[in-house]
């Protein structure tokens, strides 16, 4: 069979499992609404929680920095690519957060894949969260670490496994998101630092979806929970509105992540216009407290309406707001729905989330209005009397 023959025979596959994807095209500026196929639709399935990705004032760094230091940096970072809005950047973020340093990468997926094996090693050992998300698993297991995955936010499992398994590595390290970027909960974060603590291990963070959204000034729920974690990851294309992601965390493992992380050492640097409008998306995100109120509003009126429809949405105060449908098919057909009824809700399917756990993970923008809600819940209320 031809490789040609063997990548239909898959698609065919996908297709009658219902887990082919096809994305939309959008062809206006990212917003509240969104162009699809010649037609506004109001978007509920963007990680633009604070509405930033079309801000002027973004906008403005972008233009200025283009003129000031170009597209392209040119080379990696250890050659020539290092440039003064990289630096301006990393030391912004790492002031955000708290940390003595940043390091800039290119992608969340190509930081997690960098630090994790960069800091950990065959010898080591790992326990990470099992709903973690894909970069966080590839980047434990480029690691070659021993790795055990314990049950989801279970804090009794993963004692155990620390008590029995703990003593297999030199170095040891816990791994979990901050906020689950599928389901919409919250790691406990001061109970997973006690338990670090307890066992002499490091605790890593991925804050990609709450910086921005929860903390003092957007600071993260590490900030609000006065945690201090070794290692925490962050995304710019969120509620930052750009594009990239930084890792904040002691001078000596930012700098040995410098030599060591593959995907920051091997990738060409980041834009610098985008690194320039970094500073820009951080002094707006730590003004934003109006945004995040209306965000988090919008998120706590649709939670109970979405359930006083019939849908299955599970407890919590994030804006992600998981519809659990179980069937990828139909799944696919509410989505359907919605959109032929100008709502833009994307159905998430495996193997982005568990088998049998397909859902519509719908999230408001800080940007949307009381009517762009309104609007929604008639569509769910529609599509659901079908």
């Amino acid at each position: 069979m031809s490789l040609d023959d063997d990548a239909r025979a898959r698609l065919d596959a996908l297709d009658r499992d219902g887990l082919l994807r096809a994305p939309p095209e959008v062809t206006s500026r990212q917003g509240p609404t969104v162009r699809i196929d010649d037609r506004d639709v109001l978007c509920l399935c963007a990680n633009n929680y604070l509405g930033l990705a079309d801000h002027p004032a973004l906008r403005d760094a972008c233009h200025d920095a283009l003129d000031a230091v170009g597209a392209g940096a040119g080379a990696s970072r250890l050659i020539s690519g290092t440039m003064s809005p990289h630096r301006a950047a990393e030391q912004a973020l790492a002031q955000f957060v708290g940390s003595p340093a940043a390091l800039l990468f290119s992608t969340g997926y190509a930081a997690n894949l960098g630090v994790l094996p960069g800091l950990w090693e065959a010898g080591d050992v790992l326990f990470s969260d099992a709903l973690n998300h894909a970069s966080l698993i590839d980047g434990c297991r480029l690691s070659r670490a021993r790795v055990h995955v314990f049950p989801h936010r279970d804090l009794d499992a993963l004692a155990r496994l620390l008590a029995v398994h703990r003593t297999d590595g030199k170095r040891a390290v816990i791994v979990t998101e901050s906020l689950f970027s599928m389901d919409g909960d919250e790691a406990d974060l001061p109970s997973l630092r006690r338990l670090a603590d307890d066992y002499d291990t490091a605790l890593y963070v991925d804050e990609a979806h709450a910086l921005g959204v929860f903390g003092p000034r957007g600071a993260g729920l590490c900030a609000q929970a006065e945690v201090v974690p070794d290692v925490l990851i962050g995304t710019l294309g969120k509620p930052f509105g750009l594009a990239g992601a930084f890792v904040a965390a002691s001078e000596p493992i930012v700098r040995l992540l410098e030599n060591r992380a593959r995907s920051y050492v091997f990738s060409s640097a980041p834009s610098p216009a985008l690194a320039a409008a970094t500073v820009t998306a951080t002094q707006l995100v730590r003004e934003a407290d109006g945004r995040r109120a209306a965000l988090l509003a919008h998120a706590a009126r649709l939670r109970p309406e979405l359930r006083a429809l019939g849908f299955d949405v599970p407890d919590g105060r994030s804006p992600i707001l998981p519809i659990h449908i179980g069937d990828p098919a139909a799944t696919v057909a509410l989505a359907r729905a919605l959109l032929d009824r100008g709502v833009f809700v994307q159905a998430i399917r495996p193997p982005t989330v568990p088998v049998g756990t397909s859902r519509l993970r719908v999230v408001p923008m800080a940007t949307h209005t009381h009517a762009h809600i309104t609007h929604a819940l008639d569509a769910f209320a529609a599509t659901r009397r079908r």
